[in-house]
């Protein structure tokens, strides 16, 4: 399976694109989260003149953050710069909506402006709505300022069928963050391919499949759910947590130990799952190092669903099931010391 690296948008992020590229990963993405982050275009412009072969991803941006002629500016201007080595991952906004304390987008907004982007950024017109006015758009001064030449690959952020159809109708990769169960994949790629118009079109090229995981191998007799476990992967537990304040029935399902681990974050955060302005601190050091402070938050259940975390064997046969079930490239998120884990990451899997 290929390997990437995910990481937030910061200065000096090219550093690590380029040595990332240089270690041998196929791919490198920076998150879409405005209030969090730094900005992914700007970042990921600096790793296009910092490297030369790896992809770069947007992982991933959202018709509630920017519109269709904007995004594709962006991805445009970008792929001028690293000519068809920009992806595109295009979500609802789940996360960088409710930063802003406010509601993802809709699933037919998703597809609109997925397919207006695949438009746009092909050269070709498409139709631009601002409430009940329309009009037909497209890049007036393409040479010299955006590439529509080279294609920009898309991936649709999914967790369920409705997702995966779309990206069924629209020819699109997939990608999914911290989703581990190989039967899922399978699910998500059966919607996919029944969506998908024409099916044999679809099967003998079918879009790729990204996973954004963490990985931590132990050593002999280490601890399963010890600190440096948390340390690795805890950022992504935490996030499932932030998950189930927002998303009541996803945390009418968990078991009580995590449902006792979100009731510890909301009082670490002081806030309720009811306050208005819970974005102001609910969402502190998102997807960054753990603090120390949060470490008791990574319950062992958590350990269990959100990290690949074992022996190099145990996690071995982890990814040759989710493989077989439709994974094409693992994106691996290293926050500890992203350096020194992209170092040994990439001497395991050589």
């Amino acid at each position: 399976m290929r390997t990437g690296i995910v990481m937030s948008a910061r200065p000096g992020l090219e550093r690590l694109a380029a040595r990332a590229e240089e270690l041998g990963f196929s791919s490198f993405w920076v998150y879409d989260t405005p209030m969090v982050h730094g900005d992914p275009f700007v970042g990921l412009a600096l790793c296009a003149k910092a490297t030369g072969r790896i992809k770069l991803g947007i992982g991933v941006t959202s018709p509630a953050l920017r519109s269709a002629p904007a995004a594709a500016a962006a991805l445009g201007s970008l792929n001028a710069l690293a000519p068809g080595r920009v992806i595109c991952g295009v979500g609802t906004g789940n996360t960088a909506r409710r930063t802003l304390g406010m509601r993802p987008a809709k699933l037919a907004e998703l597809e609109s402006f997925t397919g207006a982007l695949q438009d746009l950024t092909a050269g070709r017109e498409t139709e631009y709505r601002e409430g009940t006015r329309t009009s037909r758009v497209r890049f007036l001064h393409a040479d010299g300022y955006v590439n529509t030449d080279d294609p920009v690959e898309f991936v649709m952020a999914a967790f369920g069928p409705k997702v995966a159809a779309i990206a069924g109708r629209l020819g699109t990769g997939l990608i999914s963050f911290a989703l581990h169960a190989p039967s899922a994949w399978s699910a998500l790629g059966e919607a996919r391919r029944a969506a998908a118009t024409p099916t044999a079109a679809y099967d003998a090229e079918r879009p790729p499949s990204y996973l954004i995981s963490s990985l931590y191998v132990l050593g002999d007799g280490e601890d399963r759910y010890g600190q440096a476990v948390k340390d690795a992967m805890g950022h992504i537990a935490v996030s499932a947590l932030i998950l189930a304040v927002e998303n009541p029935a996803f945390r009418a399902a968990l078991p009580p130990e995590e449902s006792a681990a979100v009731e510890h974050l909301l009082h670490l955060r002081g806030t309720t799952a009811t306050a208005p302005d819970r974005h102001h601190t609910l969402y502190r050091d998102y997807l960054g190092r753990l603090p120390a402070e949060d470490r008791g938050l990574v319950v062992p259940s958590l350990v269990d669903k959100f990290g690949l975390v074992g022996t190099w064997d145990e996690i071995t046969r982890q990814i040759d099931a989710l493989e077989k079930s439709g994974v094409d490239e693992l994106v691996i998120h290293p926050v500890a010391d992203p350096e020194a884990e992209m170092t040994a990451l990439a001497r395991l899997l050589r």
